[in-house]
């Protein structure tokens, strides 16, 4: 199978170095939903080095500094899905940047502790609200720019 991050869609990476890829999310949980993914591949976070760790964080950082100017969003999920058990599905490690409102859920409390609660996720259940949740092409455009000043 071929990975999905170590030969991204070009119309998905906004930005890349040496260590670490930023790419849109194909399935966003929300508008501007991005990954910060290491260039080598790697499946487990204890497969990488010290280096790598630190730019997967720099790379966060950056994202969030991105979207904020991008699309203005109230705050951020950060997290990553370490191993098939919590819901890992693509075999290359990466951290999820998600940016989010006031109002675009029922009920945030708790944030990313709810991953390990049985809930229905109201961002994924449905094909259509993947769609929905995509950006649009000037929203596209604008973070492309923004990434392109690095």
């Amino acid at each position: 199978m071929k990975c999905p991050f170590c030969e991204p869609e070009e119309e998905l990476l906004l930005y890349e170095n040496s260590l670490i890829r930023i790419l849109i999310d194909s399935y966003p949980a929300n508008r501007g939903h991005l990954l910060v993914v290491p260039r080598r591949h790697v499946e487990s976070w204890w497969e990488l080095s010290g280096e790598e760790k630190a730019a997967l964080l720099k790379g966060a950082e950056i994202a969030m500094k991105n979207l904020g100017e991008a699309l203005n969003p109230d705050g951020f999920n950060i997290g990553i899905n370490l191993g098939r058990a919590a819901g890992q599905t693509v075999p290359h490690i990466h951290l999820h940047v998600i940016p989010r409102w006031e109002g675009d859920s029922k009920n945030p409390r708790g944030g990313v502790r709810k991953a390990v609660l049985d809930l229905e996720d109201e961002n994924l259940n449905l094909k259509e609200r993947w769609e929905r949740n995509r950006m649009n092409g000037d929203e596209i455009k604008r973070l492309k720019s923004l990434f392109s000043n690095i």
